[in-house]
């Protein structure tokens, strides 16, 4: 199967929720440090941006980071 960047990003995607998922159930990192974690990582993307190359592919990363932290998917409100 030839390597595909979508699909990649897609199953890191799915890997690292599930981990943070996993992480939250079992009091192991409480909510508002996977929040910090996912505000970083968008942070992070949006610097990259800020620094010219592939800015449009980092901004919409921080875009879908951001559309994770407002629907909840990578943590379960208690």
């Amino acid at each position: 199967m030839p390597y595909d960047a979508d699909v990649a990003g897609n199953a890191a995607l799915a890997i690292c929720e599930s981990l943070l998922l996993a992480l939250n159930d079992r009091d192991i990192l409480p909510e508002r440090e996977i929040i910090g974690i996912l505000k970083d990582a968008a942070a992070a993307q949006i610097t990259a941006s800020e620094l010219g190359e592939q800015a449009e592919i980092h901004k919409a990363v921080a875009a879908l980071i951001n559309k994770i932290l407002a629907g909840g998917n990578s943590v379960r409100r208690k």
